[in-house]
């Protein structure tokens, strides 16, 4: 049930993050959720989008190095303490996050989605969809 990442790394200078987007826009790639963290020579860019390996394949087309890396995407109410709630049940399965970053969705009022990087994917879908978080697979984004 997990989801894919595609991570596209960057020169960081003016106007490539400009260039992938443009890239993406002009194939109608619709991003749900985009994190970026930088160094002083690189940045990478975390998207989610409804097929990844259409937009992955795109964006090798044209130029960028992209990759795939399996995420884990949990509903979550968008409430105070909501964040909170679900990370207790990542502390209570022992689950480490690596990094995490958040979307919303327009048909889902009231829930957002928490996008997480551990260590061991499948692992951590089995232990926290037993405790019953609620996970996203990729089928599912489209309708949220």
């Amino acid at each position: 049930m997990s989801i894919k990442q595609i991570s596209v790394f960057l020169e960081n200078r003016p106007g490539k993050l400009k260039e992938m987007t443009a890239v993406l826009a002009a194939h109608d790639i619709d991003m749900r959720a985009l994190s970026l963290a930088e160094t002083k020579d690189f940045g990478i860019v975390r998207i989610i989008v409804d097929d990844a390996y259409d937009a992955a394949n795109v964006l090798k087309e044209n130029g960028f190095v992209a990759s795939l890396t399996k995420v884990l995407a949990v509903e979550v109410e968008d409430i105070p303490g909501g964040l909170d709630k679900v990370l207790s049940y990542f502390a209570n399965a022992q689950v480490n996050i690596e990094y995490m970053y958040a979307f919303t969705g327009i048909k889902n009022p009231g829930h957002a989605f928490m996008v997480f990087r551990v260590a061991d994917t499948k692992a951590a879908e089995v232990k926290l969809a037993g405790m019953g978080l609620k996970i996203i697979s990729q089928d599912d984004l489209a309708s949220i």
